[in-house]
């Protein structure tokens, strides 16, 4: 690990260190910029010139404020030309950040306006571009938001505006990341499902950084192959987490994720009595059904009636028909009974919830992509998860 030290005369010289022997460091965290300073640029002696130099200041300043020697960036202190330390420094970050004495999140687009003593509000004049900051967007930040055991946050003044600890409302307001997530409980507390759905809407400049920016949220290591694209990254987190977990299923944690929120399909429909027998089976019979079973096609079969009309007895009957021929149908069978006055029979969102839950248990091949699929669109997997 390539550490910054800033010396006596003002200028800075990199020192490399192995993992027995690193010292305190500070680290920064922020959004990449026009003009970053590399290492290229800092071995050859032009990085003063570009306009990235002021971060490294700032940094370097602000760890001996804090009484520490060392600080490292990512912009300067990896070699990006050489694959196989990229690669290193990659697998390694989730634990560079988490062993850091401190963490520095410089945002760039936050401004501390002048103070003015008229201004009665109880909020910081600073919080609505912090709320927008573009940091919060990017996905690189997230392990560099939660490893560390000290986030500072400052803005391009360099004026510190709290701690993670002292600003986690709105963090968790911004995120969606949960508080005990924020305040350092381990994150093996947390579903794999969920902690995917984390990186949300966050994004990357390179489509595969979005997976390869979770491997120290799920402790597990990969080889990086820029060009295998988005969803085959995925594919490939998704299975070293599955060996790392050994028993552990990812695709059964999202099923065990719904089904936690989800009323059962079975016992509502074993509330209706059994038909008599000789009952019910007119429809089954009826042209109009045995054509709609031999279409091949999807379909839905709504059925509604009057009160006590015997139309919940009916489905029963049906979807137990269904079931016992289901391995010689084209789709699975799913199926939910409403029931007026019961705010969880009657609800929208459960039945939903029960017909996702049935839907990947009947339909395994799915699995694989229903992360992804879900955590793509996570204000909609968050209202059904929640609401």
């Amino acid at each position: 690990m390539r550490l910054l030290e800033y010396n006596n005369d003002g200028e800075f010289s990199l020192a490399e260190f192995f993992v027995d022997n690193i010292p305190p460091y500070a680290i920064l965290s922020h959004k990449w910029e026009a003009e970053e300073v590399t290492f290229k640029d800092l071995m050859n002696g032009t990085g003063k010139s570009r306009a990235g130099y002021g971060k490294i200041q700032f940094c370097g300043e602000q760890a001996r404020r804090d009484g520490l020697q060392y600080f490292w960036l990512d912009t300067c202190c990896i070699d990006k030309s050489n694959s196989t330390e990229l690669q290193e420094a990659i697998n390694s970050m989730f634990r560079w950040y988490r062993d850091a004495a401190k963490c520095y999140v410089y945002l760039a687009d936050v401004s501390t306006p002048t103070f003015d003593a008229d201004d009665k509000s109880s909020q910081p004049p600073w919080e609505l571009a912090f709320r927008k900051s573009r940091w919060f967007t990017r996905g690189w930040t997230l392990q560099e938001l939660i490893a560390p055991e000290s986030v500072e946050f400052f803005s391009k003044e360099r004026v510190r505006l709290g701690n993670r600890n002292s600003l986690e409302q709105y963090i968790h307001g911004i995120t969606g990341i949960p508080l005990k997530a924020l305040q350092g409980s381990p994150l093996s507390e947390f579903r794999v499902p969920e902690r995917m759905a984390w990186i949300g809407k966050r994004e990357t400049t390179r489509k595969e950084d979005k997976a390869y920016s979770l491997l120290g949220i799920f402790d597990v290591h990969m080889p990086l192959i820029y060009g295998e694209g988005e969803k085959n990254a995925f594919r490939r987190l998704r299975e070293e987490i599955k060996k790392a977990s050994k028993s552990e299923q990812t695709d059964d944690n999202i099923l065990q994720l719904l089904r936690c929120c989800t009323p059962s399909h079975e016992s509502h429909k074993n509330e209706n009595p059994q038909p008599f027998p000789g009952t019910c089976e007119w429809l089954i019979r009826s042209d109009e059904y045995q054509s709609l079973l031999r279409g091949g096609k999807s379909m839905v079969l709504w059925i509604s009636g009057n009160a006590a009309c015997g139309k919940s007895v009916q489905v029963r009957f049906l979807v137990e028909q269904l079931k016992h021929s289901q391995d010689s149908l084209p789709q699975p069978v799913l199926f939910y009974f409403f029931k007026q006055g019961s705010e969880e029979k009657s609800s929208t969102t459960m039945a939903l919830r029960s017909l996702l839950c049935q839907l990947l248990a009947q339909t395994t091949e799915l699995l694989g992509d229903a992360e992804q699929i879900c955590f793509e669109r996570l204000p909609v997997w968050r209202g059904l998860l929640h609401h």
